[in-house]
């Protein structure tokens, strides 16, 4: 709990036992109140080890339905358990948990409804042990996106979120695809909702356990990418209306009492 708001950390699980424990451990639980895993039909125990640790919410997808797919059972379980804090942080331990406190408190304080753990801030990324064609690709396709969308952001590709609750509801992020370029998708549709976007420097991690998709699968992510944002350009200047710009009435705030329950 932050400021009366109910902290909850999601984590898009897949094939993640080996470092799930690790990840769980570092999760600073004076400030998170609630973990909710989703498995994405993985093989190698990952929910009965999540339930083994302590995680109380473990949804479990019998089908995979992809990374997006994770993220919108994880989202809506988060607001269905009145969660004003959302935090995605990827139990591969790619992402340091030590960073949820910073991102707590910039949301918690209503500086900012969004923060990035943005890997690219700093000189760490490659130092990291980021391939270099991730690298180059990763600051050739933020350059385009940022030109295209209006905004300034030093990456769009990283996978340590947090939001507000407002955001969550106010963006249709139900609509967006299962694959990957979900995140940009989102990220997209809380830029067009005029919402700020805050980043905090991210130390890189890369090595074997940590999940990362194969030059094929990146090379669809980034074509994905570039379709989004010549979508959001052409929604900005009234070109098209698309579906996944549409935004939610805003929702009557909850009580303190509501809060804290």
């Amino acid at each position: 709990m932050y400021n009366g708001k109910k902290v909850v950390a999601v984590l898009p699980a897949y094939n993640a036992a080996l470092t799930l424990e690790k990840t769980y451990k570092e999760i600073p639980f004076d400030l998170v109140d609630e973990v909710i895993l989703c498995d994405d039909a993985s093989s190698d125990g990952t929910s009965e080890l999540a339930r083994k640790i302590g995680i109380r919410h473990v949804i479990i997808h019998e089908k995979n339905k992809g990374y997006g797919g994770n993220q919108k059972s994880l989202y809506n379980k988060a607001m269905e358990i009145g969660g004003d804090i959302v935090i995605m942080l990827h139990p591969d331990y790619q992402y340091t948990p030590k960073l949820i406190p910073a991102m707590v408190n910039i949301i918690g304080d209503d500086l900012y409804p969004v923060v990035l753990g943005s890997r690219i801030l700093g000189k760490g990324a490659l130092k990291g042990g980021m391939p270099i064609y991730k690298y180059i690709a990763n600051r050739l396709l933020t350059f385009g996106q940022n030109l295209l969308i209006n905004y300034k952001l030093s990456e769009y590709h990283t996978g340590y979120r947090a939001f507000s609750r407002e955001v969550l509801e106010r963006i249709n992020f139900n609509q967006n695809s299962d694959d990957f370029v979900f995140d940009n998708e989102m990220l997209s549709q809380i830029i067009y909702a005029g919402f700020d976007i805050a980043e905090v420097t991210c130390p890189t991690k890369y090595f074997e356990e940590a999940s990362s998709i194969n030059f094929k699968r990146s090379s669809q992510y980034g074509l994905g990418v570039i379709r989004v944002s010549i979508g959001h350009f052409l929604q900005r200047l009234g070109l098209l209306n698309l579906n996944m710009y549409k935004q939610n009435a805003p929702k009557k705030k909850r009580s303190a009492k509501e809060k804290v329950s």
